[in-house]
């Protein structure tokens, strides 16, 4: 019988050691459960499920789900679906087990093959981009992570049946117990939930790149040392203040400089200027809808970034 309060002490199984299902293993075995198995073939897998998960056996994926209480898949959203409905055609799942995916646009319909089988269902996602080594497991202290469960839980709809609102409780028992913060994330809404954070982080360090590369074409060295107390009071004064905090000639309406930034930057990096005119033009756009830009400097902008 499942315990909706706080989850007995499991025996986990993680398919497979990769950068999220080692660091996930290694919390759940910090709280008191115990990683019985893992898979993971490559180098970096291996090497990296001795360093986060010690002395656990490493073993082929349906090994894995029959020997766990707690089956952790951690593998890329596209895999999953494929994963679920071989392990539940070989007969690898069974009644009271708790399957948990780290897919992040996915939510528990996809793990529906092994419900059949009788287990629970849930989907956890964190939202932090990981690197496989052990400072990430403390990085877990500091981060949220999308929860979702089959059905409505309970004290969310006065309608919703009450059996619903057990999985709700037993995937943010599991965060809690890894020190994270549950955030609850209906099936519906996934694919935009993680769309959302693929924006943000990644482009974000697709931005920086594009950045650094820029300071060193010019010659400036060591850049990554110069915009590093910039680029993190402009995270900060975005998540505290939004848009109010823009600043910039783009913010400014400073035309003329924005021209200045295109000519300099299509001589280096044509590709990257495509995306300095979607970049600028949006934040034109939300300056304007913060009151930092009248609609005349507004029209001057967009002028300018549509020139050729």
């Amino acid at each position: 019988m499942i315990d909706a309060g706080r989850p007995a002490r499991l025996a986990v199984g993680v398919v497979s050691a990769g950068r999220v299902g080692s660091v996930l293993g290694a919390a759940l075995a910090r709280a008191g459960h115990h990683v019985v198995a893992a898979s993971g073939v490559s180098k970096a897998s291996v090497k990296r499920a001795a360093e986060l998960l010690p002395e656990t056996p490493l073993l082929s994926p349906d090994e894995v789900c029959t020997r766990a209480d707690l089956v952790l898949l951690a593998v890329p959203d596209d895999v999953l679906p494929g994963l679920v409905r071989g392990l539940a055609a070989a007969g690898c799942f069974r009644t009271g087990q708790i399957v948990v995916h780290t897919a992040g646009s996915l939510g528990t319909s996809v793990l529906e093959p092994a419900a059949a089988h009788g287990v629970l269902p849930l989907g956890l996602h964190p939202a932090m981009t990981f690197t496989g080594r052990a400072e990430d497991v403390e990085r877990l202290a500091s981060c949220c992570i999308g929860v979702t469960a089959p059905g409505r839980p309970e004290e969310d709809d006065a309608d919703a049946d009450p059996r619903d609102a057990v999985g709700w409780s037993v995937a943010e028992a599991l965060v809690l117990e890894m020190s994270a913060e549950p955030v609850r994330v209906p099936e519906a809404v996934r694919p935009l939930y993680h769309a959302a954070l693929a924006h943000g982080a990644n482009h974000l360090m697709t931005l920086v790149g594009d950045c650094v590369e820029l300071l060193e074409t010019a010659g400036i060295r060591p850049a990554d040392r110069l915009i590093a107390p910039l680029l993190s009071a402009a995270l900060d004064n975005a998540l505290r203040h939004g848009d109010r905090a823009l600043t910039g000639p783009v913010a400014r309406g400073d035309s003329g400089t924005v021209r200045t930034h295109l000519d300099r930057i299509t001589a280096a990096d044509p590709d990257l200027a495509g995306a300095y005119r979607a970049l600028a033009g949006r934040t034109a756009r939300r300056a304007a809808a913060a009151g930092l830009l009248d609609r005349a400097a507004l029209d001057d902008v967009e002028k300018t970034l549509e020139e050729k």
